[in-house]
Parts: C-alpha cells; structure tokens; sequence
C-alpha cells in the first residue's frame, strides 16, 4: 500500500493511496472465516456453511469493509507521520471520475482533497500598544453589596402590629364558607389602597374584612397562592373574606456590626465598616479583571489578525468540506458565514503558534486552580466569602468529575496564559474607565 501528495498550492494537496490485492487479501480471508464460523445458514448446521457461499453472499461487503478501513488507516498514518498541518478532513476528490468495481478489479486507486492551514507567523512586539482597561469600583457598587449583605444575613421576629411589610399569617374564612388554615399575605403586595389600608395598624387577634380578589386585582398567581387553589379556580373567588391574624412576622435588616462582619469574612479580619468597604472594593476588583483582561484579548486579537492579513486558505475546500460535513448547510448560508469563520479559525491558528512558541504547557493543578478561582467568585455572588476550605475542595472535585466542565476550564487555563504571553509581548497603555464607559466599548 503506498500513499503519495501532489501540492496543488501551498494550501491544497491531493492525496493518493493505492492498495493491492496482497494488502487487503489476508484481512479479507480472516474476515470471512470469522462469519463463517459463526453462520446459521438454513439447511446447514451453523459454522459449517460452504466457503464459496459465504463468499457470495459476504465477500464484497467485506472487501468494501477491510479496503476502507485500510484507505482510513493508511490516511491517518501518513498525515500523523508527514505532521501535516489539515483542516476539516479529507474528502474524496472531485476529480476523481472512473468508478471502482470491486467485482473485476483487484487493486484500487482512491484520491482524496486535502487543506492545509497556511503558516501564520504573527506576534506582538514592544512596537505594539494596545490599551489595558483597569475598572474603577465606584462608590455605589460598594453601597449596592453592603444593602445585599445586610438583606442576606437579616432576622426575623415576631411583632404584635402590623407595618406595611411584615408577613401577616392566619386563618382565612371567604364568606362562601372556602377555609384557608396557614394564609399568609404581606400588605405591601396588596394593589388596591382601600383593601391595604384595612391592614394598617392590625394586631395579633385581630379579624379583617377584605375581598382578596380586589387587593390583588385578580391577580390568578397571587390568589391561588393566598387560597391554595388552582388558577383556574381564582374566578370563582370573588367574594369578601376574614383573615383572623394568628402571627405578624417582621423582617429586619442585618447591622453593620462586628456580628455581621465575622458572618461575612474569616472572624476577627474586618472590624469597621471601613475596612468592610475596602474588602468590598477588593472582591468587586478582582471579579471585574477578568474582564479587563478579556477586553485586552479583544483589542490583541484584533492587532494579531491585521499582521496575519494576507493569510490564504483553502477557500474552495473549506466550503466544500463545511457542506460536506453539514447537509444542513446552502451555499448561501456558508458564503455569509464564510469571513467569520476564516477569522475564528485565523486566531486559532495564531494562538496554536503562540502557546506553542511560548511553550504554553499546563498540568491538572492548573485546570483545579481555575475551577477553584471559579468557586470562590460563584460563592462570593451569593455573599460566601468565607467558604471552608474542605466545602470548596469537595466542590471543585464535583466539577472535574463533568467532562463538558473540564474542557472549559482547559480553555480558560490556556486563555490565560495566551494573555499573560500577550501582556508581555506588547507595550500596555493603562487606562482606568468607569464600568458604564468599560460597556461602552463592546457597542
């Protein structure tokens, strides 16, 4: 067996591989055996079929078998063993025009159409100045996690009188005799004034006359929730009702104090509402990096794509292979697709050359390390900051146990290290912005 390349350009190669009788012969005799064996063929007992009948009726599907399994195998091996650099995957030559007939001929020809991407040799250099956009945290974002904190880690009590956003619960009688045991309603959800005025000032024991249906505008969510009914019932719920009021339960923001910081970080770390803020300042910093680094990304991709410009691909192969391998696919639909994907597979090319260049390399730990980066700021959106070392652990390893998970975290390991390569390759213009600018700039 023996396979052959014929360049064409620099981007686009035939290949041939040419098999023999003695090549797949033996394969295909072993192949037959085997069926033979194990064939229950009526009106012989099983395995003791004629050889001749089971090469008529297996032989050619066989043949068919074992020769493309050697063409995929033989392939493989010179493209591996040559390193060549393809894209997409062979696909039988459109020039290849003379049928093969497996009945009378014992040896075959098949070519195949090749792409091979084109070497891009692009890399920053101190000439290049590119922007590094550093977030500022404002004030306010400071302000708007302090009112977080103090909502998540506020207390409930118990309270005699009602104020517009207590929880009120009792028991709930509608006059068609419907007895609700357990309602529970918050007045400052009821829309209609005159009906939310009736709760102003209520009291434990006290019995209100309402129209549920009224104070909350045949709202159907809100009423089958009150009534414990279905929504398609809430129609028939239009009379007036008493809720004899069994409990008032008061919500009660968290205070900054000591007891609110040792909740929120390691105990003893923050003991002003100052240092607070400064912690605070610090989170909301490193949650806003990773985006100044993926703005920096953008802006090196784009430096990297222009000095790569007059790359050339094997257009009239990719389009061919992308129909290929998607029927769904028109030509229409490729042709406005078609600079697009040229560019993402442009900057994959590049950053293959740069990682490898740069010997990029990166271990388990890496991938675990990202994952733990990624727990910590998951945690710390719900306002866990101080997260035990064993729960974050245990967390990570449920992670790496999704493979779709750990091929993200390889990515995003890999990003970056592309961007600390890119950092030091180029000269960095810092530039603080405010986040609404920082927004600004993906428009």
């Amino acid at each position: 067996m023996n396979v052959t390349q014929k360049n064409s350009d620099p981007v686009s190669a035939t290949l041939t591989v040419t098999v023999e009788k003695a090549d797949y012969q033996p394969k295909v005799e072993k192949a037959l055996k085997n069926i033979q064996q194990k064939a229950v063929i009526d009106g012989f007992r099983k395995g003791m079929a004629p050889k001749g009948r089971i090469q008529a009726m297996y032989g050619k599907s066989v043949l068919v078998d074992e020769i493309n399994s050697l063409v995929a195998n033989a392939l493989g091996d010179y493209i591996d063993k040559e390193k060549l650099p393809i894209l997409g995957e062979p696909l039988p030559s459109k020039d290849e025009v003379n049928p093969l007939d497996f009945d009378k001929q014992e040896d075959y020809t098949f070519t195949f159409d090749i792409g091979l991407a084109p070497e891009i040799k692009a890399a920053l250099t101190k000439k290049d100045k590119l922007p590094y956009y550093t977030i500022q945290v404002a004030e306010d974002m400071i302000d708007k996690q302090i009112n977080n904190y103090k909502a998540n880690y506020g207390t409930y009590a118990q309270v005699d009188q009602v104020q517009d956003k207590d929880l009120v619960k009792g028991t709930l009688t509608e006059t068609d005799g419907l007895t609700v045991e357990n309602a529970v309603l918050m007045p400052s959800f009821i829309k209609d004034a005159i009906e939310k005025a009736k709760f102003d000032g209520a009291k434990v024991g006290d019995t209100i006359t309402f129209n549920p249906y009224k104070a909350f505008e045949g709202h159907e969510a809100e009423l089958a929730s009150l009534l414990k009914i279905n929504k398609e019932e809430v129609k028939n719920h239009t009379g007036e009702a008493t809720l004899k009021i069994e409990e008032i339960t008061r919500y009660t923001e968290g205070e900054l104090n000591r007891e609110l910081f040792d909740k929120i970080y390691e105990p003893g770390t923050v003991t002003s509402e100052a240092q607070l803020r400064d912690k605070i300042k610090e989170t909301i910093a490193a949650q806003l990096a990773p985006e100044s680094d993926y703005r920096f990304l953008l802006d090196a991709k784009k430096a990297l794509e222009n000095k790569a410009k007059d790359a050339k691909f094997p257009d009239a192969f990719l389009k061919r292979w992308l129909a290929t391998s998607n029927p769904e696919r028109t030509p229409e639909s490729i042709d406005a697709d078609y600079d697009k994907i040229i560019a993402d597979l442009k900057f994959q090319l590049i950053k293959s050359e740069i990682t490898k260049d740069n010997k990029v390399d990166i271990t388990k730990e890496d991938v675990e390390n990202v994952a733990r980066d990624a727990a910590r700021t998951q945690f710390a959106q719900y306002g866990m900051n101080n997260v035990p070392g064993n729960l974050l652990d245990n967390y990570v390893q449920e992670m790496m146990k999704k493979q779709e998970t750990v091929r993200n975290l390889i990515d995003k390991v890999y990003e970056n290290r592309l961007i600390d390569v890119l950092k030091e390759q180029a000269t960095l213009q810092p530039k603080d912005i405010s986040l609404e600018d920082f927004q600004k700039l993906f428009n």
